[in-house]
């Protein structure tokens, strides 16, 4: 071969004009990374699609046994009072409708199955387990659309509680007294004392105003106000009396009777027992 020709192919391999053609025909080095990336993109996505729909089955399954496990307790605790479908007889009214909020409320505090028929229902020990009580409600939830049991971020208690305290000064205290204490209504009625309440069973309460409570809604005081609201109880709760002996917690009324009574009567005590030493 010519030594030229050959001089002339060795440069010809060697110019930059050569090399980048030869580099247009290879693959790019991330190219293989990027193919991965997106296999592994559209498996997760598969993935997580076929995932979802099996969640969704199972609790589609979940809730229905859940159902028909309260319609069972249903038919053999409350059905005397309430119906078979929970109708409503004139024993006790319809529960279609009512929620699976008033359920949790009235059966989570140990007020139904009643004790006995009077002005309101007594609360007393609980006869169900907290699943049981779960089955009931939504079970009656299935029967017409009502109050739901509340979300754990509305009743833990981590709200306002001073603009929760002015609001249960305004819509409560008339009933349940300013500190939560309770108070007497008409006909042998009352408010129950709110000390030792969960904050579920408050929130519940408001939404489905049981005995003889007025319905508070997401109108008249929106989600977050309910949660001040149980935020300043469970500051009453957490912090008793810190003045003293709580007399009830009546308020002044009971504080300037005792001083009266135990303060005048220790004076009259006292002096009497000065005459009596000094004869």
């Amino acid at each position: 071969m010519n030594p030229k020709r050959r001089r002339s192919m060795s440069e010809n391999r060697k110019s930059p004009m050569n090399r980048q053609k030869r580099r247009t025909g290879r693959r790019h080095p991330l190219a293989t990374v990027a193919l991965l990336a997106l296999g592994l993109v559209f498996t997760g996505g598969a993935y997580a699609a076929f995932s979802t729909g099996t969640a969704q089955a199972e609790s589609s399954a979940n809730s229905q046994q859940t159902i028909d496990e309260g319609k069972k307790l249903f038919q053999a605790n409350c059905a005397t009072c309430h119906g078979l479908e929970a109708q409503g007889t004139k024993e006790g009214p319809s529960l279609i409708g009512v929620g699976a909020a008033a359920v949790d409320f009235q059966v989570g505090t140990g007020r139904m199955p009643m004790q006995m028929q009077g002005p309101q229902a007594q609360q007393k020990p609980v006869q169900f387990t907290d699943e049981q009580v779960k089955q009931l409600a939504y079970y009656v939830a299935s029967l017409g659309p009502g109050p739901d049991i509340p979300a754990d971020h509305l009743t833990n208690g981590g709200g306002d509680a001073a603009n929760g305290a002015e609001l249960f000064r305004i819509n409560c205290a008339m009933c349940h007294n300013v500190a939560g204490a309770g108070g007497a209504l008409t006909e042998g009625k009352f408010a129950p004392p709110l000390t030792d309440v969960s904050g579920v069973h408050i929130y519940e309460a408001m939404v489905t105003g049981p005995q003889n409570m007025p319905v508070f809604n997401d109108m008249n005081i929106s989600p977050e106000d309910k949660r001040d609201i149980i935020t300043y109880l469970k500051y009453v709760q957490d912090n008793r009396s810190p003045g003293g002996f709580e007399l009830g917690s009546i308020g002044p009324v009971a504080e300037g009777l005792f001083i009266w009574i135990f303060g005048l009567g220790s004076l009259v005590a006292i002096t009497v027992w000065i005459t009596a030493k000094s004869n």
